[in-house]
């Protein structure tokens, strides 16, 4: 018989593993509770409409769609059928896709939801998604994502503060060198202006969003095959070489996009939230300026973020998002301006795998077995373990009165911190032994079963 398996890009997880998962998202789900930010869920699978377009080109192939139930290729009309062509047969198979991300079936929520929202409304949302991707290190084509977005508010202040919470989360998790990136999509919009080619902004940051990955020339090759000629391509040469730190590169787009008003206009708003933050301090991020960052995403209408993981980690992007002005006007809803961010928890994962930040409690699934000897030193047992339960503890007995030797084989497996062993004499006198399993000592512990147990070392015990 063959041997079970996945499909590629899933992933099975241990309970070592869900409980480091548990930890990252308990962390970020604090975060967003601290920031007022309310949760929802939406369902794995929306309405194929509601999905497509919203994500540019590329992003539309790796929508996993969905096929109809029952006998749906009797209604494909025959002249479709005989075209084979996958893209007009799948709208009328499939009617429903996986969810891509979480903003837009957000967005679909808020317009389908508007009468019964306060706004402006703030929520989170911690839940998976699905991209017919490539797998490869750090990319699934399942995984979680962390959102927190807000709708109904068109200051700036709210991007200042989702830098603050990224640097609120990153503190938390203990992992230092975390970079904020920040770009506009008026900026893009300022540089497609400048090179005369305003009809060709998407393809513009199609290719420019490309730069770290596949460098310089690459880029000018693609942004050739795209329509954009080699005079416009000339005039954006410093935009491949701009450096400095925020503030020197702020000024070097101001000369660069002077004749852009809409360049300018994205150039004042990072302005805006780069001295805001300066002002507040950032605790263990830093805040960057990354004039080629496009995020390659047909809804971004303003500031536009990207984290970058520490140089030590070989990963790209643990986080992004960004403003969406015009998001729920697709689905009727106009003058509803949005921004949010998200935070990559499968990335964040081997970011603290890599840099040893996970705490070492983790690894305790259980804090105490107790010892089976038969049945009447059992019923003692649970004695003890329903008021250790009470209080808050982990803990078993084990399921049969197996050798002793074999019981704390399977202690050791769980790294359970503490053993109680009920036998025949401690039956008799109504104690039991507490065995630390890392150091071996074996305290007295006095109980009556029926009543609360007290400990003679009660500082030994509640170092559990």
């Amino acid at each position: 018989m063959q041997k079970p398996s996945i499909p590629k890009g899933t992933r099975d997880f241990s309970p070592e593993e869900v409980a480091k998962r548990n930890y990252i998202i308990q962390t970020i789900r604090q975060a967003f509770e601290r920031y007022g930010f309310q949760p929802i869920e939406t369902p794995s699978f929306e309405k194929t409409e509601t999905l497509m377009g919203k994500y540019g080109e590329e992003g539309d192939r790796l929508i996993f769609r969905i096929l109809d139930a029952g006998d749906f290729l009797s209604e494909v009309p025959a002249e479709v059928y005989e075209q084979h062509s996958s893209a007009k047969l799948a709208t009328y198979i499939s009617g429903k896709a996986l969810r891509y991300d979480l903003t837009v079936p957000f967005a679909r929520y808020v317009v389908q939801h508007q009468n019964d929202l306060s706004f402006p409304f703030k929520r989170y949302q911690i839940q998976p998604v699905w991209r017919a991707d490539r797998p490869q290190k750090g990319r699934y084509r399942e995984f979680y994502q962390c959102d927190a977005d807000v709708v109904g508010a068109k200051g700036l202040w709210q991007e200042v503060e989702f830098v603050q919470l990224y640097d609120s989360v990153f503190t938390a998790l203990q992992v230092k060198g975390v970079t904020v990136k920040m770009n506009h999509r008026k900026i893009l919009s300022g540089f497609a202006e400048i090179i005369g080619a305003p009809d060709k902004l998407i393809d513009f940051t199609m290719a420019l969003d490309k730069l770290d990955k596949i460098g310089k020339e690459k880029v000018e090759q693609e942004m050739l095959q795209r329509g954009i000629t080699p005079e416009a391509i000339a005039k954006i040469q410093p935009v491949f070489s701009l450096e400095g730190d925020f503030s020197q590169k702020i000024t070097r787009l101001k000369d660069l996009l002077a004749s852009s008003p809409t360049g300018l206009e994205g150039v004042a708003d990072l302005e805006f939230i780069y001295a805001q933050t300066q002002q507040l301090g950032l605790q263990t991020a830093s805040l960057e300026l990354e004039v080629t960052l496009a995020r390659g995403l047909n809804y971004y209408t303003g500031a536009i973020f990207e984290v970058a993981a520490p140089r030590e980690v070989a990963l790209g992007s643990i986080g992004g998002g960004g403003r969406y002005d015009e998001l729920t006007e697709i689905f009727g809803l106009k003058g509803m301006s949005g921004v949010g961010i998200s935070f990559g928890l499968d990335r964040i994962y081997l970011v603290l795998e890599q840099l040893n930040l996970f705490p070492k409690t983790l690894e305790h699934t259980l804090d105490v077995l107790c010892v089976n000897f038969g049945d009447k030193e059992a019923l003692a047992s649970f004695g003890v373990i329903q008021q250790l339960r009470a209080q808050g503890y982990r803990v078993e007995l084990y399921p049969e009165a197996a050798k002793l030797k074999k019981q704390l084989a399977y202690a050791d497996s769980r790294k359970v911190r503490y053993v109680v062993l009920i036998g025949e004499t401690e039956l008799a006198e109504g104690t039991a032994i507490l065995k630390h399993m890392q150091t071996g000592e074996q305290p007295l512990m006095f109980a009556t079963f029926r009543r609360r147990y007290v400990c003679r070392h009660t500082s030994f015990w509640s170092s559990a």
